[in-house]
């Protein structure tokens, strides 16, 4: 049982899990909208969400918090630019994910997620 177990695990360690987190948000800053599986999209867009509310006030202490989530200065400084400015004026929902049907390869649910 997973009660009170937040996240999706992804059948994926802690460390790779954090690694691949990281990464998927990188990918979305640097080129706002990126193909994964539905799984995936699911389980970033939450953390994906916060990163943004957090960038929203242009603060020494949000680019650090920023900072310690995606470990990348240029992406840093990219969504430093476009958030404050884009979602100001928006309470949440900064993410949209559709789904695009399976893989061909093995069959998995594809999703794109794409900043609104």
């Amino acid at each position: 049982m997973r009660h009170r177990h937040a996240g999706k695990l992804l059948s994926r360690s802690y460390e790779h899990r954090k690694a691949l987190y990281r990464n998927l948000m990188i990918e979305l800053i640097d080129h706002r909208k990126i193909k994964t599986t539905l799984a995936k999209a699911k389980a970033v867009q939450p953390e994906f969400e916060r990163l943004i509310t957090i960038a929203r006030e242009d603060t020494n202490h949000a680019r650090r918090m920023a900072l310690s989530k995606l470990d990348s200065k240029e992406a840093m400084r990219k969504l430093f630019t476009f958030a404050p400015q884009d979602y100001s004026g928006r309470n949440g929902g900064y993410t949209r994910i559709t789904k695009l049907g399976p893989r061909l390869g093995d069959g998995a649910e594809m999703a794109l997620i794409e900043l609104v």
